[in-house]
């Protein structure tokens, strides 16, 4: 079946926090920051899985393949399940006996151990080793080659031209069944799954899969260990093959070596000791033969394993399981070429990082001084200058060192605080004056000498007593200083972590004016508003008497006219 060139490593942007722990952690930087996002650059990655299993958020992760794996498996021909040794360390006892039946029904017609090709690379490695006095890498890690290949190619001619085991087993399947058989590799390793797209070894191995997808696969297919029957595997590895995943397993199944003590062979895991080993080759030294495996303590910590248990538990259980077995002896009879070839590919963007480029990043984020660069690694390097040359790269942002960016936060607070009309001042845990702005001088008619003097010398100290006895988080009250003639409405908040305390003073004097005008302005309209009524009321009274008297007299005029004319009338009679 035909594969493409596909990234291995990358990112779930979803579930990526920005929090640079995979730049970190990455051994050769291949991790892209941009836009808040930390992206793999797969030209510089060497997919050794490390930010995939060091990431907190799960946003790294490998490329699946079980898809892949189920359209094999339903399609024509045998295909081929090969195990690698690390199994025994992740899977208990009594699932190691039920697994080659697991994984027959899972529809493989062929299950085997990879320890098998171990044998076979261990021994073919023993005779380079022992042609040529000269420094050697074992080349059973893919991660390993990849770093050399991309990263210092200078110690291309130290790596041992034999495939890894898990080749020399495909090489071995596909020799004892034919070229049409298919084999699928089950391991611990991301870097394996780059292994079989590599051109010169395309269609050697058809699919990689880790455990925590053959998990995957049996529990989408419904197969539970505890219900398979125990089981052996279709074919036994040779000698001490089964050691191959921990440290020193190689060289105890070549029987280069059995002495721990040999200065002559090298057991190196994890990249900071694999990287100083390397810095350590060079012709000055004896001839070593150095056994690396990128993932610290070897392949039992791979990326893959997502089972709980540590890894000297692991290691433990593949000890145990390798000396329960039966040592097969002699040498398997199918003959396979186990010779490759490595070649440089150097990355990209290394001839862009000049001096002067580094020291203009430097200037931008003010560290152009030695005793300005912290190498504190808070954005993910080692030190600002290498963070520098990232930025070059295009690998990372001024935005990502974290001293440098408190910088300009501190100076944007810093004009905030002069710009504001208001009073602001900060004050210690003591009550002692850290910093107050040029409107605070102004209110209180103070200069700039008074940073360090207790906040009683300038202004009431009530508030920020309040807050410190912890009576209250926040303070907000109008208080007079008549000394100033000023009103001032004082706003006193506290910072607990930094063991300070912010005032703002708010001048309110012109305000409080207004109001006393405005009160002035009420009562005296208040006072001639009753006046005026009161005038009304007695103007209403006096009408009132002048209307009764003038109503009398009237009344009185018309009785009078009244009488006279009855008179008139009586006389006329």
């Amino acid at each position: 079946m035909e594969q493409t060139n596909r990234q291995v490593i990358f990112t779930s942007e979803a579930r990526c926090r920005d929090c640079y722990r995979c730049v970190r952690v990455c051994p050769v930087k291949a991790v892209k920051v941009d836009g808040n996002q930390a992206r793999v650059d797969d030209s510089r990655c060497i997919a050794c899985g490390t930010c995939v299993r060091e990431c907190p958020q799960g946003a790294k992760t490998y490329r699946k393949d079980v898809v892949l794996a189920q359209k094999i498996l339903k399609g024509p021909g045998l295909v081929a399940a090969s195990l690698a040794p690390a199994f025994a360390g992740v899977y208990d006892t009594w699932e190691q006996l039920r697994l080659p039946a697991a994984l027959r029904r899972l529809g493989f017609r062929y299950v085997a151990e990879t320890a098998i090709g171990a044998y076979l690379v261990a021994r073919e490695t023993a005779a380079v080793v022992k042609k040529g006095e000269r420094t050697h890498i074992c080349t059973a890690c893919p991660a390993v080659v990849n770093y050399v290949e991309k990263y210092d190619e200078e110690k291309l001619s130290h790596l041992v031209p034999v495939v890894s085991p898990m080749m020399a087993h495909a090489r071995h399947i596909k020799a004892k069944f034919g070229p049409d058989t298919r084999v699928i590799f089950i391991g611990p390793c991301a870097a394996k799954k780059a292994e079989a797209d590599r051109t010169e070894l395309k269609g050697t191995v058809d699919c990689v899969l880790t455990f925590e997808e053959l998990d995957q696969m049996l529990a989408e297919e419904g197969i539970d260990l505890a219900t398979c029957e125990e089981s052996a595997f279709d074919e036994q590895p040779a000698g001490q093959a089964r050691f191959f995943p921990i440290e020193g397993g190689a060289a105890a199944t070549s029987m280069l070596c059995t002495d721990v003590l040999n200065d002559r062979l090298i057991f190196v895991s994890g990249f900071d000791e694999f990287k100083a080993c390397l810095n350590a080759i060079d012709k000055k030294t004896a001839p070593v033969t150095v056994e690396p495996l990128l993932c610290p303590h070897g392949c039992i910590n791979g990326p893959g394993i997502k089972r709980e248990g540590n890894v000297f538990e692991r290691r433990s259980r593949v000890i145990r399981y390798a000396g329960a077995q039966k040592v097969v002896e002699g040498v398997v009879p199918v003959q396979v070429d186990l010779a490759t070839y490595f070649h440089k590919r150097a990355v990209d963007g290394e001839g862009a990082v000049t001096e002067e480029k580094i020291r203009h990043v430097l200037e931008q984020t003010s560290k152009s001084r030695p005793e300005q660069q912290l190498d504190c690694g808070a954005c993910g390097y080692p030190s600002c200058r290498e963070q520098a040359a990232a930025v070059v790269r295009g690998m990372a942002g001024t935005e990502m060192c974290i001293p440098y960016m408190r910088r300009l936060a501190e100076q944007r607070t810093d004009r905030i605080m002069e710009a504001s009309p208001n009073g602001i001042v900060v004050v210690d845990r003591h009550l002692n004056i850290l910093a107050y702005n040029a409107a605070f001088g102004v209110i209180f008619k103070i200069g700039p000498s008074l940073v360090g003097e207790h906040i009683s010398r300038v202004a009431d100290p009530e508030a920020f007593e309040r807050l410190l006895s912890g009576q209250q988080e926040v303070f907000d009250a109008p208080r007079a200083y008549p000394e100033h003639e000023l009103v001032l409405r004082e706003i006193v908040y506290a910072m607990r972590a930094e063991g300070q305390f912010v005032g703002m003073f708010i001048n309110i004097t012109p305000l409080q004016a207004d109001a006393r005008t405005l009160q002035k302005v009420k009562d005296e309209t208040m006072l001639q508003a009753q006046e005026l009524h009161a005038h009304q009321m007695e103007m209403a009274k006096n009408f009132a008497n002048f209307l009764g008297e003038y109503t009398a007299k009237g009344e009185q005029l018309v009785n009078k006219l009244l009488d006279a004319v009855k008179d008139q009338d009586k006389g006329r009679g």
